[in-house]
Order: C-alpha cells, then sequence, then structure tokens
C-alpha cells in the first residue's frame, strides 16, 4: 500500500510540473517532469499504441498495438529514468524530448 501512495504521489508530481508547458522552449524542469511521467505512467504505451495502430490500420492494429505498446513501455520507462536523473543538464540540446509523443497521456488527445 505505501509503494502506491508513492507512485500516486509521483504521478501527481509529473502533473503538476507539466500542466504549463512552454510550447517555444523546453526547460529543466519540464525533463524532470516528463522522466517522472515515463517512470510512473510508461504502462499507457500499451492502451496508447493499440489505439494509434487500430485508428490506423483497423483491426489488424489492435495486436500490433499491444506488441509496440509492450516494446514501448520498457523504452519508455528506461528513457524516464535517462530523462529524471539527467534533468539539470540540456542533454539533448534545449532539453529537447526524447520519445515521441512527449508524454505517455499525449496519445489520448
Amino acid at each position: 500500500m505505501k509503494k502506491f501512495r508513492i507512485y500516486v504521489l509521483a504521478a501527481c508530481t509529473a502533473f503538476a510540473l507539466v500542466s504549463f508547458p512552454n510550447a517555444y522552449a523546453h526547460t529543466a524542469a519540464q525533463k524532470f517532469g516528463r522522466g517522472l511521467a515515463g517512470m510512473t505512467c510508461g504502462f499507457l504505451e500499451i492502451p496508447g499504441n493499440i489505439v494509434k495502430e487500430t485508428q490506423a490500420k483497423g483491426a489488424i492494429g489492435f495486436p500490433l498495438g499491444l506488441a509496440k505498446g509492450l516494446g514501448m513501455t520498457v523504452t519508455r520507462e528506461l528513457v524516464g529514468v535517462y530523462e529524471f536523473v539527467s534533468a539539470p543538464f540540456p542533454a539533448p540540446s534545449g532539453f529537447r524530448p526524447i520519445l515521441t509523443p512527449e508524454y505517455p497521456w499525449d496519445y489520448f488527445h
């Protein structure tokens, strides 16, 4: 139960950090928020990729999206750790995001 509270707190913190993104420049705080979001919400890659692939390819998109989502979950988690740890440093230049979409919940807009 304690771990669940920590995850919920981390997700809320990430959401608060990225609620007001600046469309023109990325900051260390946004990179930190992306990292936190990637570490705590990486599982959203599964339904996000299912939705994306199903819209693009029809019914065959479900198994393709599931497979892609499972692989991207691992990627999102690892990139999240990298962005979280390296938040103070502007790498890549200008604190740009490594993955597209920038946040795991951006599939659902």
